[in-house]
C-alpha cells in the first residue's frame, strides 16, 4: 500500500548510518561552512553554491522549490561522525506520471568515498519506490563528472543516453548531460539487494 506524497509533510529517512531530514532555514546553517571552505564541491554544479551569498540563494531557492511542489530537499546527517555532511533532493516530481529525479547531491570532502552516499541512495530509492510508489527514478549529471557517474552506476543505475549541449554550465559554456535511471522492477529484482550488500561490506 503506497502512501500519497505530501510536499508539506516532514519526512525523515533513517538507518544506522545516516539520517535525512527536510532542509529548512534553521538546519541549513550547518552546511554554510562547506560553501566557504570547499568551493570545489560544486565544480560540475549547474547552480552556484560556493561563497556565502551563493549559499543563501541556494537555500532560498531550495525552500521555494518545495513550497512550489516541484522538489523536496533533504539535509544529510552522518551518524558515524555525528556531523551534517551535505544535501540531496527529489526534484522534477511528477506524481501523475509516477516519476521523479534524484539529484542536487553533494557532500563535504571528508564524507566522500565513505559509503555515506550508498546509504543515502538506498533510503531515497526505497522511499520513492516502496512508499511513494513511483515507477521510475531518473539521475542526471555532467558527462565530464566521472566520479558522480561512477557512483550512480555503482548503485545500479542504467545509462540511457547523452543529451548534447543540454544546459548552460557554471563556466559560461554548455554541458552534455548523461541520463541514468532505475525502474521499480529493477529495484525489486536486483538493485535493492545489490545495494544493500554493498552497504554491508
Amino acid at each position: 500500500m503506497f502512501t500519497p506524497f505530501n510536499f508539506h509533510q516532514n519526512y525523515t529517512l533513517e538507518n544506522e548510518r545516516v539520517k535525512l531530514m527536510p532542509l529548512d532555514g534553521n538546519n541549513s546553517t550547518y552546511l554554510k561552512h562547506f560553501s566557504i571552505n570547499e568551493p570545489n564541491i560544486w565544480k560540475y554544479s549547474l547552480v552556484p553554491v560556493a561563497g556565502e551569498e551563493n549559499f543563501k540563494k541556494y537555500v532560498s531557492n531550495s525552500l521555494l522549490s518545495r513550497e512550489e511542489e516541484t522538489a523536496y530537499p533533504f539535509i544529510v546527517f552522518d551518524k558515524k561522525t555525528n556531523e551534517y555532511a551535505g544535501s540531496t533532493r527529489f526534484y522534477d516530481i511528477q506524481l501523475n506520471n509516477l516519476t521523479l529525479q534524484l539529484g542536487y547531491t553533494w557532500y563535504g570532502g571528508k564524507f566522500q568515498g565513505t559509503g555515506l552516499n550508498k546509504n543515502c541512495k538506498y533510503l531515497l530509492l526505497q522511499f520513492a519506490f516502496e512508499t511513494m510508489g513511483v515507477e521510475r527514478v531518473e539521475f542526471r549529471a555532467d558527462y565530464n563528472n566521472k566520479r558522480s557517474i561512477a557512483a550512480m552506476k555503482g548503485i545500479g543505475c542504467t545509462i540511457e543516453g547523452i543529451l548534447r549541449s543540454n544546459v548552460p554550465n557554471a563556466n559560461g559554456g554548455r554541458r552534455d548531460s548523461i541520463i541514468l535511471s532505475v525502474l521499480r522492477q529493477e529495484w525489486e529484482e536486483r538493485v535493492k539487494k545489490n545495494l544493500k550488500e554493498k552497504m554491508e561490506k
